[in-house]
C-alpha cells in the first residue's frame, strides 16, 4: 500500500494534547482533522487552528467518517471505554499512557480492536525516544556483551502540578505509579526484553494533602536473570535534569532559576476547584501551546544500563558509551519533530500493517508491573508477574 496521510482526530485537548500538539502538527504523515472535548474554548481554538470540526463527545467524534484514527489523550479511567467506542466504529487508535487503570480493562481493549480489524497503539512513553531505541540497539545486538543490570531514576515535582481529584486517588489511576511508572517501567522492559519475572517494590506517601503515591522504588527481575532497579520521586525537591545538562524531559533546556516553581504555584489554589482551575489553564484553549523548539530529544531522568562489556547511558543529545578502554558519545541528531517515533509506528501499523513494538500487550504488560509496585510495597513482598511479552525480533 502507497503511503498516506492519517486523517487523525483528537480526543482530549487537554495536557496530553498539549504536549503532542507539536508532534501532530509538524508530522506531514498525519493531518488534524477534528477532535473532541467537553469545553466550547478548547473546541474553538482547534477549529480556529485546525479548520476541523469538532465535537462535545469521543462518541461522537468515533463516528466521523473523516476520521481515519483516534488520539486518545483523555483521563485515564475512561480510556477502556473509548476505545472500545472507536474500534466499534472501525477507528484505529493511539491511547495515551497507562493503556488503562486495570488489567481487565486492557483485556477488553485488545479484544475490541482484534475483533474489529484495527490497530491500537498505546503512547507516547519515553520508551518511544530515539536515544533509548538507539540502547535497546546495542543490546539486541551484542555488541557489547549481554545485559545484566539496568539502574533508573527521575526525580521531578511532579506531584505538585496542578491536579484533579482523580489524579491524587491511586484507585481512580492517580498518583506518580501509574502516569510516571508507565514511562519508567515501559523503557526498562523495552531495554531488558519485556519480560519481567517478578518486582519487589516500596513506594512513598508522604503527604497528606497529595494523599496518593508521590515515590517509589522497584526491583524488577527478568527472566533471563537481568534485574533492574527503578527509583521515582515527585516531592519536587532535587531535580534530576540536573544531571541531564538541565535539559528537560521534552528536549527544551530548562531554567534551573526556577526552583520551586511548581509548589509556588500550588500555594496560590485556596481548594481542590481552585486546583483544579490552575490545571485547565494549562490546557488547549486556555493556554498557547509550546512554540520552543526541541533541542534534543526527549528522556526520563538518568538511567545506566549495565552490560558484561559496557555501561551504556542514553541521554538527550545519544548514548553515552564506556567500554574497557574508552568512553565516547554515539550521537543522536537533534530531532527534526520531536516524538516522531509515534509517528513511525502509527503510520506503520495503519497504513502498511505492520506490528507495532507498543502494542495493546506490550502495554498491559507494562500496567501489570506499574500495579505490582503498588501491590508489593502493601503486601511488603515479592510480586510474581504472569502477563509479560517479549520485545518482538529487530
Amino acid at each position: 500500500m502507497a503511503d498516506r496521510t492519517l486523517r487523525l482526530g483528537a480526543a482530549g485537548l487537554g495536557r496530553g494534547f498539549m504536549l503532542m500538539l507539536p508532534t501532530l502538527a509538524a508530522d506531514p504523515r498525519v493531518e488534524l482533522v477534528a477532535a473532541a472535548d467537553p469545553r466550547a474554548a478548547s473546541r474553538a481554538q482547534f477549529e480556529q487552528a485546525f479548520g476541523g470540526v469538532t465535537y462535545d463527545s469521543v462518541e461522537a467524534l468515533c463516528e466521523d467518517p473523516g476520521v481515519d484514527a483516534i488520539y486518545l489523550a483523555t483521563p485515564h479511567g475512561f480510556h477502556a471505554a473509548q476505545v472500545v467506542a472507536a474500534a466499534r466504529c472501525g477507528k484505529h487508535v493511539l491511547v495515551e499512557k497507562p493503556m488503562a487503570v486495570t488489567l481487565a480493562e486492557c483485556a477488553a481493549m485488545i479484544d475490541a480492536t482484534e475483533r474489529a480489524g484495527v490497530q491500537l497503539v498505546v503512547g507516547h512513553s519515553h520508551s518511544f525516544d530515539a536515544p533509548y531505541l538507539r540502547t535497546r540497539t546495542h543490546i539486541a545486538a551484542g555488541t557489547f556483551g549481554a545485559l545484566r543490570m539496568i539502574h533508573a531514576f527521575n526525580y521531578t515535582d511532579f506531584l505538585y502540578r496542578p491536579r484533579r481529584p482523580e489524579e491524587l486517588d491511586t484507585t481512580r489511576g492517580g498518583g506518580v505509579v501509574f502516569s510516571q511508572g508507565a514511562h519508567q517501567v515501559d523503557v526498562v522492559r523495552l531495554l531488558g526484553g519485556g519480560r519481567v519475572r517478578s518486582v519487589r517494590a516500596r513506594t512513598g506517601s508522604w503527604d497528606p494533602a497529595r494523599p496518593t503515591e508521590g515515590a517509589y522504588s522497584a526491583m524488577l527481575a527478568f527472566e533471563d536473570g537481568a534485574f533492574a532497579t527503578l527509583t521515582y520521586s515527585g516531592y519536587a525537591h532535587f531535580d534530576s535534569d540536573e544531571l541531564c545538562d538541565w535539559i528537560g524531559e521534552t528536549g527544551v533546556p530548562k531554567d534551573p532559576a526556577r526552583y520551586g516553581a511548581a509548589r509556588a504555584l500550588l500555594r496560590t489554589a485556596a481548594s481542590p476547584a481552585a486546583e483544579a482551575e490552575l490545571k485547565t489553564a494549562r490546557t488547549y484553549g486556555s493556554a498557547q501551546p509550546a512554540t520552543a523548539a526541541p533541542v534534543a530529544h526527549n528522556h526520563f531522568g538518568v538511567l545506566i544500563a549495565s552490560c558484561t562489556g559496557a555501561d551504556l547511558r542514553p541521554t538527550p543529545g545519544g548514548v553515552k558509551i564506556y567500554d574497557d578502554t574508552h568512553a565516547w558519545l554515539d550521537a543522536l541528531p537533534p530531532p527534526a519533530v520531536p516524538r516522531a517515533e509515534v509517528i513511525d509506528e502509527l503510520h506503520a501499523a495503519v497504513v502498511h500493517g505492520i506490528a507495532p513494538l507498543h502494542s495493546g500487550e506490550w502495554a498491559m504488560a507494562t500496567l501489570e508491573a506499574c500495579l505490582a509496585i503498588v501491590a508489593s510495597s502493601r503486601l511488603d513482598r515479592e510480586v510474581t508477574l504472569v502477563h509479560q511479552v517479549a520485545m518482538p525480533p529487530q
